[in-house]
C-alpha cells in the first residue's frame, strides 16, 4: 500500500475545506463520514470521488475498500491526524469520502409524481434536517425539499443524522418555501401544515392523508409563519394528550410521516 497521506497533504487541505459550507456550495461536494455515510455514498453511481481512510479503517471495512474498488473510486490512505482533521465527530470512524452534492430541481423531482413530501420551511438545525431526511425514507416518502433559510443538508452533521438516507431519497433545495408549496400543490399534493392550532386532528385525518400529501414543517422555535401556514389546504394538529406543551421538530416529524404511512396503507 502507499504511504498514508500527512495532515498537511494538498489534497487533505483541499478536502478540508468543505467544513465550509460556501467551499461546499461553490465546488458542488461535501464530506461524508463514517461508514454508513460512505457505504451509502458508494452506492449512487458517480457520487464519490475519493474516499480517505487510515490503515485501520481500511482493514476494519473492507468491504467498502472492495465497493470503491468496484465503483472506481480512488481509495487513499491517510494518517490518523489527517483522517481526523476531516472529521468533526469527537471519535472519528477513519474513512470519509468526498462526494458531488444530490440535490435536483424541484420540478425535477414532483415531475416524478411523489405521493408523500416532506417540505422543511426554515429548519435550522443540522440534526433536525437529518432525521427529516431519514424519517421520510422510513416511512415510505419519495422527497424532501428544504425551503427557505433552511440548514445545508450537507452540513456535516446532518449528512450522519441521515443515517445514509441522504444518499437514495431525491431532494431539492428551494429558496422561497411559498414557491415550494405551490409547486406542490401544482403537481397535484394536499399541503397539510403541522400546526399545533392546526383544524384538523391528526387522528381524524386517514381519509386525508391517504392521498397524495406534502407535509409542511416549520422553524424549531417559532413554527410556520401564519402566512406560510395559511397557503396549506389544511392545517394538522397533532393531539397531545398528556401535560407535555409540544412536541419537537424531528418527534412530530415522525409522527405525521407515520400517519400518514398507516394511511396510505
Amino acid at each position: 500500500m502507499n504511504t498514508p497521506l500527512s495532515a498537511g497533504n494538498a489534497r487533505v487541505k483541499l478536502a478540508r475545506k468543505l467544513s465550509r459550507r460556501s467551499e461546499r456550495s461553490e465546488r458542488r461536494l461535501f464530506l461524508a463520514d463514517g461508514p454508513k455515510a460512505v457505504e451509502g455514498a458508494l452506492g449512487v453511481t458517480g457520487c464519490v470521488t475519493e474516499v480517505f481512510a487510515t490503515l485501520a479503517a481500511t482493514e476494519q471495512h473492507a468491504d467498502l475498500l472492495a465497493l470503491a474498488e468496484t465503483a472506481g473510486v480512488a481509495w487513499t490512505l491517510v494518517e490518523d491526524r489527517a483522517l481526523a482533521s476531516l472529521s468533526d465527530s469527537v471519535s472519528p470512524a477513519g474513512v470519509v469520502a468526498v462526494c458531488h452534492h444530490l440535490d435536483r430541481p424541484l420540478a425535477h423531482l414532483l415531475d416524478r409524481r411523489p405521493a408523500l413530501v416532506s417540505i422543511c420551511a426554515d429548519v435550522r438545525d443540522p440534526g433536525n434536517a437529518g432525521n427529516v431526511v431519514r424519517t421520510t425514507d422510513a416511512a415510505g416518502g419519495d422527497a424532501v425539499v428544504l425551503a427557505g433559510s433552511s440548514v445545508d443538508p450537507y452540513n456535516a452533521k446532518a449528512v450522519r443524522a441521515s443515517v445514509g438516507s441522504l444518499f437514495h431519497l431525491p431532494l431539492a433545495i428551494e429558496p422561497d418555501p411559498a414557491a415550494a408549496v405551490r409547486a406542490a400543490q401544482g403537481a397535484g399534493l394536499v399541503v397539510l401544515a403541522a400546526d399545533g392550532a392546526g383544524e384538523i386532528d391528526l387522528f381524524d385525518a386517514d381519509e386525508l392523508l391517504a392521498g397524495p400529501t406534502a407535509w409542511l414543517f416549520g422553524n424549531e422555535a417559532w413554527g410556520l409563519p401564519a402566512e406560510l401556514a395559511d397557503l396549506a389546504d389544511h392545517r394538522v394538529r397533532i393531539p397531545l394528550l398528556g401535560g407535555a406543551e409540544s412536541l419537537n421538530l424531528a418527534t412530530a416529524a415522525a409522527v405525521c410521516l407515520y400517519a400518514s404511512a398507516r394511511a396510505r396503507r
